[in-house]
């Protein structure tokens, strides 16, 4: 007594098996789905009795392959895809197991939905990978949400089975919120609608631009992971035998600095409170936590809307060349591959003789002094502050006086006297953006991270600093 649980593929005759094909001829009686019956016709015996037992009653059709397998006939049950993948091998060993019945139950695979979807893509599935079923009939959303949270932390490539129906409308959406919280906007995601059949079509697209509403029950989706691009018309995730491979026109393949730099980006903004943050916060925020591991600066971190694009607008449109620090431990900080990428020259004049000279002779700080110098040699510089309160002070007495007007202010001094107090002065200017971090705390690793945060701006929205590394 026998029976062979046969996956069919995902429809056309090239992808069913020999195997298969030898057991559909071999088998007297097939079981399945009326639906898939269209595929199998040309290897069926001219006497092979074909039973239905129609959509979603997959446990009567098991039922009904086992009595006639008793009764002495060589049976067939059919799947599409694989038979062990969402199919009817599972439920025919556990009915079989859980019966105790004499009957020997063959497996044969098949090609599955998501291999053939994969395939016509390119690539998409060539490193570590799951599968998810979005069906909530046999298993609880609770539960397959928590799957889908474990899939999109892991960095999975990540194929959907069951996405969509007309009943289960919004699970899908939900599984894209998801993964846009762990997944840059820009990871591939491709979708095929009935793969391997005549009305077959392929869509490639981004996470951010994938709309679920054009999916239905007949589509399997793959998530790209971390890893994965698009050329040409190839959804490519590599194993790695390329690692200095370029992935997109603009970007070259992660360094180990820089790839450890964008998984901690990542987790910190799976951790923030807030979720909902304007991309030109969102980048200064993330540079500052990551910087000093401290999740305080979501409230600490003060600025002026889009401070973070206008600053980074002048920039790249040529209009700043200088960046001005109070002390050296800030210039120092500031990326070196940045700078020399877009032409910016850092100037610090702490030690400058005649900074030194002027500060001993009207008995003011050397942070004031220089400020003074820097406002006659470079009145339209981005300015940043990580340790002196004075520095500031005097800049935001300059800039009151029209002595000076900076492209940018970084503000971020430290300590206990006067550090407040320069932070809410510098405040009062409206026309300058600025980005500041508010009461006592600060710092040069602050403002130089900050500083960074410009200059890398255009790397924010797809979450991939650490390029200067």
């Amino acid at each position: 007594m026998k029976i062979y649980v046969a996956g069919i593929g995902p429809g056309s005759a090239e992808d069913i098996t020999p195997a298969v094909s030898s057991a559909l001829a071999d088998s007297d009686i097939i079981v399945g789905y009326k639906y898939y019956f269209q595929f199998i016709t040309r290897y069926l015996r001219p006497d092979a009795v074909c039973i239905d037992t129609g959509m979603k009653k997959e446990q009567e059709r098991a039922k009904t392959a086992l009595e006639y397998a008793l009764n002495g006939h060589s049976v067939c049950v059919i799947s599409s895809g694989d038979a062990g993948i969402y199919g009817m091998a599972p439920l025919l060993c556990e009915m079989v197991s859980k019966t105790g019945t004499d009957v020997d139950v063959t497996v044969l695979p098949g090609i599955s939905a998501f291999q053939k979807a994969a395939a016509l893509m390119g690539a998409p599935m060539g490193h570590d990978f799951c599968v998810l079923s979005l069906s909530d009939l046999m298993t609880p959303w609770k539960v397959i949400e928590k799957r889908i949270w474990a899939a999109a932390t892991a960095d999975f490539v990540t194929a959907v089975y069951n996405p969509r129906s007309n009943e289960r409308y919004w699970q899908l959406h939900r599984l894209k919120e998801i993964f846009q919280k762990e997944r840059n906007g820009s990871t591939p995601v491709g979708y095929v609608r009935q793969a391997g059949r005549g009305e077959q079509k392929v869509t490639m697209t981004t996470l951010s631009a994938f709309d679920p509403e054009d999916v239905d029950m007949f589509t399997i989706v793959i998530i790209g992971n971390s890893q994965s691009y698009v050329s040409g018309n190839m959804f490519v995730t590599p194993r790695g035998y390329y690692g200095k491979e370029k992935r997109t026109v603009h970007q070259q393949a992660h360094s180990v600095g820089q790839s450890i730099m964008i998984e901690s980006f990542r987790t910190i903004k799976s951790e923030l409170k807030n979720k909902d943050v304007p991309l030109s916060r969102l980048w200064p925020l993330l540079h500052a936590i990551h910087t000093t591991a401290d999740f305080e600066m979501e409230n600490l971190l003060w600025m002026d809307d889009d401070a973070t694009e206008k600053i980074y607008q002048k920039v790249v449109d040529g209009k700043v060349n200088t960046i001005v620090t109070d002390v050296t431990m800030v210039a120092s900080g500031i990326r070196k591959g940045a700078l020399q990428r877009l032409g910016i020259e850092v100037v610090c004049y702490i030690n400058d003789p005649r900074v030194v000279a002027m500060a001993a002779e009207n008995n003011i700080t050397r942070a004031q002094a220089g400020v003074r110098i820097a406002a006659n040699e470079h009145p339209t510089a981005i300015y940043a502050f990580g340790n002196a309160p004075t520095g500031l002070l005097e800049l935001c007495d300059l800039v009151r006086r029209k002595k000076i007007m900076p492209a940018g202010i970084i503000g971020a001094p430290v300590g206990f006297v006067h550090v407040e107090e320069s932070k809410h002065a510098v405040k009062t200017f409206t026309h300058i953006p600025k980005i500041l971090i508010d009461g006592r705390k600060g710092g040069s690793n602050l403002a130089a991270t900050l500083v960074n945060s410009i200059l890398t701006y255009a790397d924010a929205e797809n979450l991939e600093p650490g390029r200067d590394v």
